[in-house]
């Protein structure tokens, strides 16, 4: 049974699709590979495509999560998605931003206040350098000077104020292979299933979900999302907005490369430019040499008489 849903790699329907709460613990859960029990969404952001600048689409979550040993906390989840490659500087803005915020402070005792646990998930639509992992996860861990890890510092307040987990996804090196819950979740970014005529939507595999409640929810609400026109025009506008970009970088490119050209030529022609003087040079110093006077060798040179001394050195 084939499902067609709309692609969640547009900005505008990825929007759609975690604004549901239940998708939204679905979705997060498999990334964190833990329980969300809760999840709040926060301030979002959305390329505006009538300016010539690009910003990724940011969503804030606070989510409480069950630990593994059963305890619950409170963490703040960054998730930020691109589908172009961006500078690694805006998503170190982004999170500097989020730290700094006071609404994600944790009060306690004695006024004391601690910034709120965070992971930073990275929705990519681009490669990483050689990385062939899909899914990469990068979590921080605390040493002694002897390279012995260091127990409990995981939950200590002050360390999780000043560290952050990330989690890292290639969209491109999505492969259509499911092996556990992550997989199956991000399956539905898989760009090798987009349809053939029309890259808005992405046609899945309805006997892979049967039994699972919740990605059949999601997938119904990528469904809905395949017959809403405001989406379906928003798609459009981030087609147009992104293909006017790759056109300018294109022509930035072209350009470049030109310029590269004409330096190179430039840097020819000085080269033989600089050898016919050298020529020129020897020529006078022979004839100079040889008893022949400035005058006669400026007249045959068809140049100055102090050109021809400057060129010999002679003052």
């Amino acid at each position: 049974m084939k499902i067609t849903v709309a692609n969640p790699i547009y900005d505008s329907v990825f929007k759609f699709m975690m604004e549901d709460e239940r998708i939204a613990r679905t979705v997060l859960s498999a990334l964190l590979k833990k329980e969300v029990l809760t999840v709040e969404m926060r301030r979002h952001e959305h390329p505006n495509v009538t300016r010539d600048n690009l910003s990724m689409f940011r969503i804030d979550f606070a989510a409480k999560v069950r630990e593994s040993d059963g305890s619950e906390r409170l963490i703040l989840i960054e998730l930020q998605k691109t589908w172009l490659n961006t500078e690694t500087l805006r998503f170190r803005r982004y999170l500097a931003a989020q730290y700094n915020a006071e609404e994600n402070m944790l009060k306690e005792e004695e006024q004391r206040c601690y910034a709120m646990p965070m992971v930073a998930v990275y929705l990519l639509g681009h490669r990483v350098g050689d990385i062939e992992e899909p899914v990469v996860y990068v979590n921080h861990k605390a040493f002694d000077y002897d390279g012995r890890e260091v127990a409990n510092c995981d939950t200590d307040p002050f360390i999780n104020s000043l560290t952050h987990d990330s989690i890292i996804v290639q969209i491109p090196l999505l492969h259509g292979k499911i092996n556990n819950r992550l997989d199956k979740v991000l399956s539905v970014f898989d760009q090798t299933l987009v349809a053939d005529k029309n890259q808005h939507v992405i046609n899945l595999d309805g006997k892979l979900y049967e039994d699972d409640p919740d990605m059949m929810h999601l997938l119904h609400r990528l469904g809905l999302a395949t017959m809403n026109a405001d989406l379906r025009q928003e798609m459009n506008d981030e087609d147009e907005y992104f293909s006017a970009i790759e056109d300018r970088d294109t022509l930035l490119m072209e350009a470049k490369a030109k310029l590269s050209d004409l330096d190179a030529q430039l840097s020819d022609a000085n080269a033989q430019l600089s050898d016919a003087n050298a020529q020129i040079r020897s020529m006078a110093q022979a004839m100079y040499h040889n008893g022949v006077s400035l005058e006669v060798i400026a007249q045959s040179m068809n140049c100055r008489i102090d050109d021809l001394k400057a060129l010999l050195g002679l003052s």
